[in-house]
């Protein structure tokens, strides 16, 4: 019910948009949406899987991060800002070249002393591995993270969206991903086999037909092992915030990293027993539960 009661009967503003299409180092591009106070503090804010930045969790996340005097940049990743990208790769559970860029073009505006990361589900998991990979690289640059919903061990997340009590949401996200390639089919003839694509029933199936070959994985549990951020949450050294209800219909045992989080100087895990995936809905308030969790965290850092 919490999962999918904001999406239904959430009423909330969208925000003030300024739009900034930034080039990778690849040749493609990313879609940047900044909501600017004129502030010294930005909050780089990545969405989840088939998301983008105008879903109501993102815009939960700026209209509560600039009333507390923070700029926001609500990042899509590629090919979800309305347009394909260009490449014939697009975004994945793990890709975090595209946030370096980011965070690279926000260093070099010389408009900010301060940034801040707050990801949901895929997006939770690309800032936490993200920085992991950087270690102590990253001090001073980032200052802090929230990462919300996210599936950490990605073999164990996807083994529960099989689930029967799932089969809504992954049907969903397998239909919505089809879009996608069938865009790119036509992009690049050839180069994607569309054929039999109804027999999909399962991240499994996918990321090995499609997501692993696409950028340069073995196959899907390749891709899952080399991708999850549970393996780097001991490299992190910034203080992060993990958020995971234990009702979440999408996660995984594995997915709750309590011993990491114990021996962790900067990994802060907490596990509410109500929340869903990406919910955390506060019946009659204006901001959610986890919205004012993640600013009091970034405030209190």
């Amino acid at each position: 019910m919490l999962t999918i009661y904001p999406s239904l009967f959430r009423k909330i503003n969208p925000a003030k948009y300024r739009r900034e299409r930034i080039a990778t180092p690849d040749g493609d591009f990313l879609d940047l949406d900044f909501s600017e106070q004129g502030n010294k503090s930005i909050v780089v804010i990545l969405h989840g899987l088939e998301g983008n930045s105008g879903r109501k969790y993102v815009l939960g996340m700026v209209h509560i991060f600039n009333g507390a005097g923070f700029d926001t940049v609500s990042m899509n990743f590629r090919g979800c800002s309305g347009e394909p990208n260009r490449n014939l790769r697009f975004y994945h559970s793990g890709e975090t070249a595209d946030l370096h860029t980011v965070i690279t073009h926000l260093l070099s505006l010389n408009r900010y002393t301060a940034i801040h990361l707050v990801g949901f589900s895929l997006g939770g998991n690309v800032t936490l591995k993200y920085l992991g990979e950087q270690g102590a690289g990253i001090e001073g640059v980032i200052q802090s993270a929230v990462a919300i919903s996210v599936p950490c061990d990605l073999k164990s997340g996807s083994a529960e969206l099989e689930k029967r009590h799932n089969i809504i949401y992954m049907q969903r996200f397998i239909r919505d991903l089809g879009e996608k390639l069938r865009l790119k089919a036509l992009q690049y003839p050839g180069s994607i086999n569309m054929e039999r694509y109804n027999e999909v029933r399962s991240f499994r199936q996918f990321d090995d037909r499609y997501t692993a070959p696409m950028h340069g994985f073995k196959d899907a549990l390749t891709y899952w092992e080399q991708c999850s951020s549970r393996k780097y949450l001991s490299h992190i050294r910034i203080p992060v915030l993990v958020i995971n209800a234990q009702d979440d219909p999408f996660l995984g045992k594995e997915c709750y990293p309590y011993e990491i989080a114990a021996n962790s100087r900067y990994v802060f895990l907490e596990t509410p027993h109500q929340g869903g995936h990406v919910g955390f809905v506060s019946f009659g308030e204006d901001f959610y539960w986890s919205e004012k969790r993640a600013l009091a965290f970034l405030q209190q850092v």
